[in-house]
């Protein structure tokens, strides 16, 4: 591992990923300030900060535990950016966009989690 979950290129995406809801989100009706703005920057949020968790835990299998929340909370984003879209809310462009960084870092999640699982189970 590296020095710090800082340079980790999932948690970086990560937080592009934060960045890009929060500007995105600030596009949004006047209207939905507490409703799905609120649940979509919270999952966003919750995506970088559970890698960051999970790195700092003593255990590998802490670690994959916290991945997988994060990647759970990558899928509700997902679902929120559906919703959005389904509702007429935000920029086509900027759904897409936040649409496809969060499958990235879903990805990303799961081939650094499955990493894990590998080293871990190659120890004897």
């Amino acid at each position: 591992m590296g020095q710090s979950f800082k340079d980790l290129v999932v948690w970086q995406r990560a937080v592009a990923l934060t960045t890009c809801v929060y500007q995105m989100t600030a596009k949004f009706p006047d209207t939905e300030p507490f409703g799905l703005t609120n649940q979509m920057r919270r999952a966003s949020v919750s995506v970088a900060s559970n890698i960051a968790e999970g790195y700092g835990r003593s255990t590998k299998g802490e670690y994959v535990l916290f991945l997988g929340h994060a990647r759970g909370s990558a899928s509700e984003l997902e679902t929120q950016i559906i919703i959005a879209r389904n509702l007429g809310f935000g920029v086509i462009p900027d759904l897409n966009s936040t649409e496809s960084l969060c499958n990235d870092v879903g990805r990303l999640l799961g081939a650094l989690m499955k990493s894990i699982r590998v080293k871990q189970a190659a120890v004897p």
